[in-house]
């Protein structure tokens, strides 16, 4: 694979962790953030969600809701995710701090808030490098069988990208041929690092 990708959402939690577990699986270079304050999972309400720090381990989670209400997260498939998020990695991230991850080619954002984000962010950095990075969002509800739509979207435009010989020449046919194919609209920009 020639490019480093990275898959973001708001809490590094399902859908960025979905795609990104997906993605490695299939061989990529890949890692994954969440652009949120804090990591919010659903609580017992809407106004209970169980928040916690960037950096808080998976399993420090899985083992404290299991401790919480075992039935009530399992049955909303809060623990299988985070069964599924700690074999790929150890903690969420925050894409705010991951300067030194170093730089990323393509970066996937799965809602538009989390996609403005990311680009006000780099918008924001010191651009020495002056190394060009593809920004998309591609909308992707936040529930379990959603994000594993849109990992499998992810992939496939993915796929289609390794293709090309360079992105910045042919990025508007590959999202063009994507959003035919998949009927879904993309939103994409070019920033820099």
């Amino acid at each position: 694979m020639k490019f480093r990708y990275a898959m973001v959402c708001s809490s590094n939690q399902n859908r960025s962790m979905e795609s990104h577990s997906l993605l490695k699986k299939q061989g990529f270079d890949v890692s994954s953030y969440g652009t949120g304050a804090h990591v919010k999972l659903p609580g017992p309400s809407l106004r209970e969600p169980n928040v916690y720090e960037f950096g808080t381990p998976y399993k420090q989670m899985f083992d404290d809701l299991r401790r919480k209400d075992p039935e009530l997260y399992k049955r909303n498939g809060i623990l299988p995710m985070l069964k599924r998020n700690l074999s790929v990695k150890l903690a969420p991230q925050r894409w705010q701090d991951n300067a030194l991850d170093g730089s990323f080619d393509i970066v996937f954002a799965f809602e538009e808030k989390v996609f403005d984000m990311v680009l006000e962010d780099l918008h924001n950095r010191e651009q020495v490098l002056m190394k060009s990075v593809l920004v998309i969002n591609l909308e992707v509800k936040d529930n379990h069988e959603e994000a594993a739509i849109g990992a499998r979207l992810t992939l496939d435009l993915c796929q289609e990208l390794e293709k090309v010989e360079s992105w910045e020449e042919s990025i508007d046919e590959v999202v063009a041929a994507f959003e035919k194919q998949h009927r879904r609209k993309l939103l994409y920009s070019i920033s820099f690092y």
